[in-house]
């Protein structure tokens, strides 16, 4: 079973702390992480992709607009959204 499989998005009201992305420069994508949780708001339906340092994708979805979170292992992410690609460090 591949990594991507086993970890899944799931929508949240909750968002909490500061964004990594300047949403007046990101289309009004905002993207946030806290323990091990990787949040994303958007405004319109968007495709993002996560990958793990070393290039492996973790996992791709479409999300909807609104708040969605994906819980990860610690360690540091790519995540790319368009034109837009953001480093997590969880």
């Amino acid at each position: 079973m591949s990594m991507s499989a086993k970890v899944q998005w799931r929508e949240t009201n909750q968002v909490q702390g500061r964004s990594l992305t300047d949403p007046k420069q990101t289309d009004g994508i905002e993207i946030f992480q806290r323990n091990g949780v990787i949040t994303i708001r958007t405004q319109k339906t968007i495709q993002v992709r996560v990958y793990t340092i070393l290039g492996q994708l973790v996992s791709q979805a479409t999300l909807s607009p609104g708040t969605s979170e994906l819980k990860l292992s610690r360690g540091i992410y790519l995540v790319k959204i368009g034109n837009i690609t953001q480093k997590v460090a969880l």
